[in-house]
């Protein structure tokens, strides 16, 4: 391209012409739909479609309930009911189409041809509305569908009328230049169309080839995350790249906008790409994966997905946090499951001194094996450790292979066990006792000589 980006933009028609090529077409517009509609013939249609809709209408609410608890009873599979479910929602365009046909083939034995040009046109755009209404159900989100039917519609009835090319060349008109490269009105409207729904399609195709991926056992899981997103990616990049090369545009000639605008996006980003390239490392050095327990900070549960910016850790009490992966890199992160999902848990306590040490160790190991969710792999051990102030100290050890079941509640499990046999087999659990000793006689106010109390001095001992 031999001109220069930067160069002032040049307006191809002037603001005064755009302002008069508007007024002059609304204006030929209104003549058009104005000298119609003077017509008392085509007066008539009008409100012969008026009332045939209204009819519709009546109808449709008495046979929707019916038709909706027959539909509901059908095992059918979730794609057809889909469709049905789309259809019942317009019972009243279903009534409508062929009843206005029927009245136009009527009104068409009784009059010439062209006076049923208003019947006629009702019923193409009827039909027209409702098949468009019903295919863009495949489109899971709902403003999305409304925005995409609505527009396909108006695309349809100014062909229908004949208006779609007047259109088009008036939105064409509307336009600016960039050096050597026009940019249109019509331009911009077939890139955003062509961008939404190419990316839309290159999202829904990723999203299926990550689905595929994800059943392919061979694979690890990271290895499946990772091919997933990278396929998302250059499907969507390209999605873009395609769409605003059919409209014309030469990326080339952006060249040095997008250098300008990604050193700000840069700047600003700067966090997301951290995420990101975070994310990647995370996938190819295998440190985490969906399922694996972890922990990070205050924070203990089980990764449930792996995202290009988040990893979705779910804990105990239900709640679901998305962590940058950035923090996975640069923090410090217990993996309960990474060789395996093999994990050593240790609880202490202790006995009273004229407890029998070797029977408290039998004791204890036999405790903690009859619990359901202590692995058998391991046998549990139990040790001796200290000679206490007031007790004899012992830890004992023992493995599970759930850790996202939880930890705490494992502890507990097995502190009750323990509690059971040392209290059956007369096995002591000191705990500490204050004493008071009256060293000093006092005189309590109001009592006889006689009668004498002591002043307390507080002594701290521990009972056994």
């Amino acid at each position: 391209m031999s001109g220069h980006v930067g160069e002032k933009l040049v307006t191809e028609i002037t603001s005064e012409e755009i302002v008069t090529g508007v007024s002059a077409g609304l204006q030929q517009l209104v003549d058009v739909v104005w000298g119609a509609l003077y017509h008392p013939w085509t007066l008539y249609q009008i409100a012969i479609l008026i009332a045939l809709y209204l009819v519709a209408v009546f109808v449709a609410k008495r046979v929707e309930p019916p038709l909706e608890t027959w539909v509901r009873s059908l095992k059918l599979n979730s794609g057809f009911l889909r469709v049905l479910a789309a259809l019942l929602r317009r019972v009243e365009w279903i009534l409508f189409i062929p009843m206005a046909w029927i009245a136009r083939e009527i009104v068409l034995t009784q009059t010439y041809p062209w006076n049923t040009f208003i019947l006629r046109l009702g019923v193409n755009l009827a039909t027209a509305w409702l098949v468009i209404n019903v295919l863009s159900r495949v489109i899971h989100s709902r403003q999305l569908s409304r925005t995409v039917a609505v527009f396909s519609w108006i695309i349809v009835a100014l062909n229908i009328t004949g208006y779609l090319q007047p259109t088009m060349d008036t939105l064409d008109s509307l336009a600016f230049s960039v050096g050597e490269v026009r940019f249109s009105l019509l331009l911009l409207i077939k890139a955003v169309v062509l961008l939404v729904g190419l990316t839309w399609l290159a999202t829904n195709t990723g999203n299926y080839a990550e689905t595929r991926i994800k059943s392919m056992t061979d694979l690890t899981p990271s290895l499946q995350v990772l091919i997933g997103k990278f396929i998302k990616i250059f499907l969507v990049v390209m999605a873009m790249i395609i769409a605003l090369n059919s409209v014309g545009i030469d990326l080339t000639a952006l060249a040095v906008f997008s250098g300008a605008v990604g050193v700000g996006l840069g700047f600003g980003l700067q966090k997301v790409v951290s995420n990101f390239i975070s994310g990647v490392i995370i996938l190819l050095d295998k440190s985490i994966k969906p399922g694996d327990t972890i922990e990070l900070g205050s924070t203990f549960g089980w990764i449930r997905e792996l995202r290009s910016r988040f990893v979705s850790v779910v804990t105990r009490d239900g709640r679901e946090f998305l962590i940058p992966n950035e923090d996975f890199i640069t923090e410090k992160v217990i993996n309960w499951s990474f060789t395996d999902k093999l994990v050593r848990l240790d609880v202490e306590f202790g006995v009273a001194y004229d407890s029998d040490p070797h029977l408290v160790s039998k004791l204890a190991i036999e405790a903690t094996r009859s619990v359901d969710r202590v692995s058998p792999v391991k046998s549990p051990v139990c040790w001796m450790t200290e000679f206490g102030d007031s007790s004899l100290n012992f830890v004992t050890r023992f493995w599970i292979t759930d850790p996202q079941n939880g930890l705490t509640n494992i502890r507990g499990t097995v502190m009750l066990a323990l509690w059971d046999v040392f209290k059956e087999n007369e096995i002591g659990i000191p705990f500490p006792h204050r004493e008071i000793i009256m060293r000093t006689p006092v005189e309590v106010s109001g009592s006889s000589p006689s009668t004498v109390a002591a002043k307390p001095t507080r002594k701290s001992s521990i009972k056994d």
